[in-house]
This record gives structure tokens, C-alpha cells and sequence, in this order.
């Protein structure tokens, strides 16, 4: 109550935090739309040339094909993650041995290096040493080797595979505490008129969830139109672009091709999508409120 009387005191410890998203996150969009109107190696002088980066884009093969692998990993996510997540929510909810073991288990990737994930898939993927192909060989099934990540066709399905188990932890643990919420009197009363397990999880644990669902599924759209460093490590966008998202691409365009303006471009692109994407979403969520 002292608190209100006082807002400034409010506004002044709000104040720090304000000042460091603004720094790190509002300006440089705004420095990111300035670029993009831009030709610039970094060096050189800069040169207006408005919309020509623009146009370039959207006639740029590379960029579309970022455009759909980001769209792919959008799906692999929200369907991959969300669903094993929920499902494993579900059935540790019960009252398992060992359950506390595998809630452990389950969310330790989300706490691993990213890096060390991708290396360490990496290292799975190997055609020649790597355990996924080694498995396939003892189990008599030599004939579905790949070169994984070196293979156009599956390479993309490789990293699709990876993300969806880096992140399926911690939807997993969002789920469960989510589950917990759910009313046992409720549980237990339709029980009591007959209901099957599966009718309890479809008709009432899952409908008593549905809002921490949906803004799981934002969350998981979110990060995964933000997918850069487990890419970029395990193939960098190759091989021949089949795995380059929006990020890694203007990534490369950036700093390995020094074509700041045209990189920039991409940037403000990725934040258009996120923002469409955001607000689809949202719609969805009121309407499914409604």
C-alpha cells in the first residue's frame, strides 16, 4: 500500500530494466530497419538505396527456402513438443515409481549448453562412427545408413529431430505443474459415474489446461522463429541450404557475406513474420476463449 502512494518509486525501480530492453532490443530493430534501406560492407560508406534490398529478397530462391524451414520447425515444434510434452505430463502425473527421476531426466536438456547438444548430435549423425548408424547396423538394418547431416533430404528431419527433443522438456514440466491445478473432486465424480481414463484426460484434465496450452504453444512458436545456434553449429544452413532458417541466413549474409543492408533486410523480415505469426495466435486464443 505504501508502494501506491508512492508510483514513482514504482516507475524509478522499473526504470533500469526499461532503459537495458530499450538499449538491447527496441533500438537495434530500429537501427536494423535504418540498415536495411542501406547498401554497406561495413567498411565502406553507406549508400540509400531504399527498397532495393526488399525487392532483392523477395526474389531471393535462398531466402524462401529459409522462409520454409522455419515454417517446418514452427510445426515440428508446436506438434512435436507440445504434444510428447503434454502426453508425458499426463502419464508422470500418475502415480509412478520413479517419477521424480524422470521429471529430472526429462527437463536436464533445457539446462544443457546448446552447443554441447549440437555437437553431441552431431557426433550421433556421423556417417561413419556415429551411434545412430552403428545402431541401425546391429539391428540388421544397415540398409537405412544415412549420411544424416550431409544428405539434402534428411538433413532438415536430423535437426527437426534434435530441436523437438532440446526443447520438449521444458513443456513437459509446464504441463505437469499445470496438471496439478486440475480439481480432484472433479477427477473423482467422474470416475464415480464410469468414466474411462482416457475419457477423464480428454474431457476434463485436458479442457482444465486448455489456457496453459495455448500459451505454451506461443511460447514454442516464439523461440522457434528464433532457432539459430543448434543450426548454425550442427550445419551451419547446409548442406546446400536444405537446413538455413531465416536466422542463419542473415546471419551469412551479414557477416560472412559483409552485405550489412541486405542483412538487415532479412532481420526486419523475421520480426514481420514473428509479429503475424504472434497475432494469428492470439486470434486463435480469443477465439477459443470465446
Amino acid at each position: 500500500m505504501h508502494l501506491l502512494k508512492n508510483p514513482w518509486k514504482i516507475a524509478l525501480g522499473l526504470l533500469p530494466p526499461l532503459l537495458i530492453y530499450l538499449v538491447f532490443s527496441i533500438v537495434p530493430i530500429f537501427i536494423s530497419i535504418y540498415y536495411s534501406f542501406m547498401k554497406w560492407d561495413g567498411f565502406s560508406d553507406m549508400v540509400f538505396i531504399g527498397f532495393t534490398n526488399y525487392l532483392d529478397v523477395f526474389q531471393d530462391a535462398t531466402f524462401w527456402r529459409s522462409v520454409k524451414n522455419n515454417i517446418l520447425v514452427v510445426f515440428a515444434s508446436v506438434f512435436g513438443q507440445i504434444t510428447i510434452g503434454l502426453g508425458l505430463a499426463i502419464l508422470l502425473n500418475q502415480k509412478i515409481k520413479g517419477g521424480k527421476f524422470f521429471r529430472t531426466i526429462g527437463f536436464l536438456p533445457v539446462v544443457i549448453s546448446t552447443v554441447v547438444i549440437s555437437i553431441t548430435w552431431r557426433m550421433i549423425y556421423n556417417s561413419r562412427e556415429g551411434m545412430l548408424n552403428n545402431l541401425l547396423e546391429t539391428l540388421n538394418l544397415g540398409f537405412l545408413q544415412q549420411n544424416w547431416l550431409g544428405n539434402p533430404n534428411t538433413a532438415m528431419f536430423a535437426i527437426l529431430v534434435t530441436i523437438i527433443w532440446q526443447f520438449v522438456g521444458l513443456y513437459f514440466i509446464i504441463f505437469l505443474s499445470a496438471l496439478q491445478t486440475v480439481p480432484k473432486d472433479i477427477l473423482e465424480a467422474a470416475e464415480l459415474d464410469g468414466a474411462t481414463e482416457f475419457q477423464k484426460i480428454f474431457f476434463i484434465t485436458v479442457p482444465s489446461i486448455k489456457n496453459i496450452i495455448l500459451v505454451a504453444i506461443v511460447l514454442c512458436i516464439s523461440g522457434s522463429l528464433k532457432t539459430f545456434d543448434l543450426i548454425y553449429v550442427m550445419t551451419n544452413g547446409g548442406p546446400a541450404h536444405a537446413t538455413e532458417v531465416m536466422a542463419t541466413y542473415m546471419y551469412n549474409e551479414t557477416f560472412n557475406g559483409l552485405n550489412y543492408g541486405y542483412g538487415s533486410t532479412i532481420s526486419v523480415l523475421i520480426l514481420i513474420f514473428s509479429l503475424v505469426l504472434i497475432f494469428i495466435t492470439t486470434r486463435i486464443m480469443r477465439f477459443s476463449k470465446d
